[in-house]
């Protein structure tokens, strides 16, 4: 069987949009799909898209259709055309370019295909598959490695351009064959999203680790330092922008009662202050390591601590490197009101227990709180408990954390790339198989999650 991956985040761009895709074409093969990529150019870099060669070497006998071999990816435009955009709700021309590129580079790279995936962002990917599976008659995958409109950490301008995307979600999904989320919870929301479509099933496979990725020992360094390590975006500009945009609140542009800011180093390092206040002497021992892409406010905030060391955007390989070599791992997301879970957890954290130290989580309730609670290796504290990450620190650097040594190994398993490449595999033998008995079957659910998808809190 041949499969159809679209996917705009793929190498030579790095960063964690691109590892989803990547590990599904490395990997569907194992399980009787062969992979056709269709992508951009791969010449588009910017904070977001940052690029990383080292990750084709994941994919080296993958087929890979590049919509332009010979010019660069159209570049984004800000300013008064992005606005425009946002408020009118009008194709910008990067857009047009991709759905455009991709649905006329489709119809031959996906000429022999059985099914076709988008896998999304950018959610104009959607638009391009559904085109796509009307011209070849061949049914599509819609792959949410984020809830699209129903992601808590989207703002738009009002309260109507959110229900409009919701609407453009729901009505471009619905085309699909089958909808595949990547947290319970954002599964459940985009099952009510669908309404009446029941026949669209909708399943959760979680993002994860690749076992390959670990293989190596891990690296030596001094333990005289105690180090912290982050790794990926940091978003202290969207959180500061959030606080400073009164009128878009008003309007209802954001999800009541988030917080972006907590999904920064910020409250990490006034928890350090207080850690090295109650004991100076502990400044000589300790780091806060940060590799990533950083923004301008992100190192505004990162140079004003002389216990942080910034190393940029790290390959995948470094990255993990650096994972493995830290005495705790810092994972914080978007605070919410009581009572509300997350749609998302962020691609680090599978990475992160995988590597083996301790985490320090700064989440709140969902999906990734309740993964970080059956580990048992992280401290689970509020995105914006200061006190409670200090303690956390202190504990480990006491020496007198009670958390495991490591996961438990069915965890790991559950969580590995290979065995959520046979869960996504067995989501398109059902499609396809129901495309050839006239049918729609219902996938299986994912071994990489519970049967029972959690019961919301608070409802």
């Amino acid at each position: 069987m041949r499969t159809l991956l679209l996917s705009y985040h793929f190498p030579p761009i790095g960063g964690s949009g691109t590892q989803r895709a990547v590990k599904l074409a490395r990997y569907l093969p194992e399980f009787g799909h062969d992979v056709t990529v269709l992508t951009g150019g791969g010449t588009s870099v910017d904070h977001w898209t940052p690029a990383d060669d080292t990750l084709m070497e994941d994919v080296p006998d993958t087929e890979i259709r590049r919509l332009t071999e010979a010019e660069p990816d159209p570049a984004w435009c800000g300013g008064w055309p992005s606005r425009l955009e946002r408020w009118l709700g009008t194709p910008s021309p990067w857009t047009r370019w991709w759905i455009e590129g991709a649905y006329r580079y489709g119809l031959v790279a996906g000429e022999q295909a059985d099914v076709i995936v988008a896998t999304m962002s950018p959610y104009s990917s959607a638009t391009a598959a559904a085109r796509l599976s009307r011209a070849l008659g061949r049914p599509w995958v819609a792959d949410l490695r984020d809830p699209w409109a129903l992601d808590e950490m989207t703002i738009y301008p009002t309260v109507l351009h959110r229900r409009r995307e919701l609407r453009r979600m729901r009505r471009l999904l619905r085309t699909a064959a089958a909808v595949v989320a990547n947290t319970p919870e954002a599964a459940i929301r985009i099952r009510q999203l669908l309404g009446e479509r029941r026949d669209v099933p909708v399943l959760a496979i979680p993002n994860g680790f690749d076992r390959a990725d670990f293989s190596a020992a891990p690296p030596e360094r001094d333990r005289d330092v105690f180090r912290i390590v982050h790794t990926g975006h940091l978003h202290t500009e969207l959180g500061r922008e959030q606080r400073r945009a009164r009128l878009r609140r008003a309007l209802g542009g954001e999800v009541r009662g988030v917080d972006l800011l907590t999904r920064s180093h910020v409250y990490l390092l006034e928890a350090i202050d207080r850690v090295v206040a109650r004991a100076p002497a502990v400044s000589r021992r300790i780091e806060l390591i940060l590799a990533g892409a950083l923004s301008a406010a992100d190192l505004q905030v990162a140079t004003r601590s002389p216990l942080v060391r910034i190393v940029g955007y790290q390959s995948h390989g470094a990255a993990v490197a650096l994972m493995r070599s830290a005495d705790l791992l810092f994972l914080p997301m978007q605070n919410l009101r009581p009572g509300k879970r997350a749609t998302i957890v962020p691609g680090k954290t599978y990475e992160y227990l995988a590597a083996g130290p301790p985490i320090l989580a700064a989440v709140p309730s969902g999906d990734a709180r309740d993964l970080l609670l059956e580990a048992g290796t992280a401290h689970v504290c509020a995105p914006d408990d200061v006190e409670g990450m200090a303690g956390a620190i202190e504990s480990e650097l006491r020496g007198t954390s009670a958390l495991r040594p490591g996961p438990p190994r069915e965890l790991l398993e559950r969580i590995e790339r290979r065995t959520l490449a046979a869960d996504f595999a067995s989501v398109l033998d059902a499609v396809i198989q129901g495309r050839r008995n006239g049918t729609r079957r219902t996938p299986h659910a994912s071994r990489g999650l519970p049967e029972q998808a959690p019961t919301r809190v608070g409802r």
